[in-house]
């Protein structure tokens, strides 16, 4: 029984050639532009998590004692957003001043204006919202002069995020939806090409769950194959084209940073469409075809 599955299944590619290239090609582009996607997507997030990682809030200190400076930087740590608590004292912010306007700054960072300050380190997955309403709060103790945060470049950063995730997933959701229906067609023409055959097997008794298990096999040899393909193909366009056309992108990490959750993702995916295109296939037209004979 395992022979004839085996055999039927690769019989489909034979009795419909055109129909399974077409199904094949389909998967391959189809299984290739996700991959593509899902790694400039990556990188993409992870530019954006790295920016966003860079905001912190600062806030500045009017003078006061060490032991009122030590009681708002505990008090600080304790909020929810903030993962970590940095003290800058004047003279670390006269260093920190200098370094960034160089021998231009020296004579202002000599003048000791610059006050204290405690950076926030805010935690990757908190809400700007979260955030606005904590530096409201903080600005209402006593001893804090004034709160530094770039909300409308956080607000940017979500948005940006926002748009890659909402752009990306209707991207993928048509494209997935393109290949599935193209190997529809191609296991819809395979058992229109043994109709006769399907009709005998039939009347000798075949159940159609036997009857559909070769279709199945063969979408999902068609996934695979198309899998293998792309993963060829998006191999040639990291490793060659993108770094000599566009060198900027030929740095690209891999989701995950190793090469096989991608490329294992992607047989899987084309494997996955193969079967539930072949599946939704063969149960539609099988049973049309028993009907109808």
């Amino acid at each position: 029984m395992s022979n004839y599955v085996f055999k039927e299944s690769f019989a489909g590619f034979k009795r419909a050639k055109l129909a399974a290239f077409t199904s094949v090609t389909a998967l391959t582009i189809s299984v290739l532009l996700l991959g593509v996607l899902a790694r400039f997507a990556f990188n993409a997030l992870e530019v954006g998590q790295s920016l966003r990682s860079d905001i912190d809030v600062e806030v500045f200190l009017m003078d006061m004692e060490e032991s009122r400076i030590e009681s708002l930087r505990t008090e600080f740590a304790g909020f929810e957003p903030v993962e970590a608590v940095h003290y800058i004292s004047k003279d670390s912010a006269a260093v920190i001043f200098q370094e960034q306007f160089g021998t231009e700054g020296l004579s202002l960072a000599n003048l000791g204006f610059l006050p204290a300050s405690l950076k926030l380190q805010i935690h990757d997955e908190v809400e700007t919202g979260v955030i606005v309403e904590m530096v409201g709060e903080i600005q209402n103790y006593r001893g804090v002069d004034e709160v530094t945060f770039n909300s409308q470049l956080l607000e940017l950063l979500e948005e940006r995020m926002d748009l890659v995730i909402s752009a990306g997933s209707g991207i993928a959701l048509l494209v997935l939806l393109t290949a599935l229906i193209l190997v529809f067609n191609t296991i819809r023409l395979t058992i229109y090409a043994k109709r006769g055959l399907i009709k005998a097997m039939k009347l000798v008794g075949a159940t159609n769950g036997f009857i559909r298990r070769p279709f199945l096999l063969e979408g999902v040899f068609q996934g695979v194959l198309a899998g293998i393909i792309a993963i060829s193909l998006q191999w040639l366009i990291f490793r060659w084209i993108v770094p000599h056309y566009i060198p900027q992108f030929g740095v690209l990490s891999w989701p995950m940073g190793h090469w096989y959750y991608l490329t294992g993702a992607m047989v899987l995916v084309a494997m996955i469409m193969g079967y539930f295109g072949s599946s939704w296939a063969s149960r539609k037209f099988i049973r049309e075809s028993t009907v109808s004979n």
